[in-house]
């Protein structure tokens, strides 16, 4: 499996400079327009910007190429501190922060295609459940809470957690049984 991000993110985690010019020029555009996309501020995303390239730097021995690719580690961390900017807003409307963190753009998707992978994933998903397809779909394309996939789905939030975590692993199943 051909991962560079994962190779770049390796290397920093040995405090390697020059990979991370490397992990920074591969990979800033795409979570700049993470970050555009949850927090709508250009000013706010830049910074956000800076300190996800500081958490990288600082945890990149975290990250296991064993769990999955290296974008989409880098992802999960702009992602996580954008949710954690959005939660220390204050609230200036009945706006729910849940509301303000889905992305209702086919922008996920389309990054899907472009990575080729588009086609493998979407029969993957077809093998599973359709209200656990629907509900991964939710939360990882389309940045919905678990709170909020549980009201939507009626069922517990734990419950949520679960067809989460387990239609993850069926997901990456099916996606190694493909590439092996």
């Amino acid at each position: 499996m051909d991962d560079p991000i994962a190779a770049l993110l390796q290397r920093c985690a040995v405090q390697d400079r020059a990979a991370f010019r490397e992990l920074y020029a591969a990979t800033s555009a795409k979570l700049m327009g993470v970050l555009l996309r949850m927090l709508r501020e250009r000013h706010e995303a830049e910074e956000a910007l800076q300190e996800v390239y500081t958490r990288i730097w600082l945890r990149a021995d975290r990250f296991d190429p064993g769990k999955g690719r290296g974008m989409t580690w880098v992802i999960a961390v702009a992602r996580n501190l954008a949710i954690d900017r959005l939660r220390m807003r204050p609230m200036e409307t009945d706006t729910d922060v849940v509301e303000m963190v889905a992305d209702t753009t086919p922008r996920a998707e389309n990054r899907l295609i472009a990575l080729g992978e588009a086609r493998a994933i979407a029969e993957c998903f077809g093998l599973l459940e359709p209200e656990r397809a629907s509900a991964l779909r939710g939360a990882y394309l389309d940045g919905a809470s678990y709170a909020d996939l549980a009201s939507r789905h009626a069922v517990p939030l734990n419950t949520m957690r679960t067809w989460l975590r387990r239609g993850l692993m069926a997901l990456r199943a099916c996606m190694e049984g493909r590439r092996a």
